[in-house]
């Protein structure tokens, strides 16, 4: 294992979901072209790791614009990703204590990489931090293979539910 991963590759199967996008779907409140996370790989709730992956197609949303000739995911979508598999670890396990978890911060976020259509984007994500109620910091890495394309630290923060419910 690397220095710093966050799991081993040994510790699941890249090919094996524990929990399709319906299970995402019954965490996260994303849908439609924002949601981004395809499933979940791996998951330990003593230690705050969740591992998770998008499969980038020819169909995303940002394929024919980002770049023209040469499609690469772009670095908010990569970080869109891991702020999705955060919001799933911390309110599948009530982390934050939150109906809903949104982004609150990014920092020192490397992209080492790109990521094409065709590849499997793997996130593993780590609780660094939490204040209940308030705050929750996760380190992550994304991979396509086992070559590193990203990583950095996210913060998650509770949403305002009610003032997010449309009148309608």
């Amino acid at each position: 294992m690397a220095k710093n991963q966050v799991v081993d590759f040994s510790m699941f199967d890249v090919n094996q979901t524990i929990a399709t996008k319906d299970d995402i779907l019954a965490v996260n409140p994303q849908r439609f072209e924002m949601q981004q996370l395809d499933g979940i790989l791996y998951e330990d709730s003593e230690k705050r790791i969740c591992v998770g992956y998008k499969d980038a197609t020819d169909n995303e949303f940002w394929v024919s614009g980002h770049m023209p000739g040469m499609p690469v995911m772009p670095g908010v979508v990569m970080c869109e990703i891991a702020a999705q598999l955060s919001s799933y670890l911390c309110t599948k396990f009530d982390l934050l204590g939150a109906e809903v978890v949104g982004l609150g911060g990014l920092e020192e976020i490397r992209f080492r990489n790109v990521v094409r259509p065709g590849d499997r984007f793997v996130v593993m994500l780590r609780q660094e931090k939490v204040r209940f109620g308030a705050m929750i910091i996760c380190y992550f890495q994304g991979y396509v293979g086992k070559t590193m394309v990203c990583d950095g630290k996210i913060k998650g923060i509770p949403l305002p539910t009610d003032a997010l419910k449309s009148d309608d």
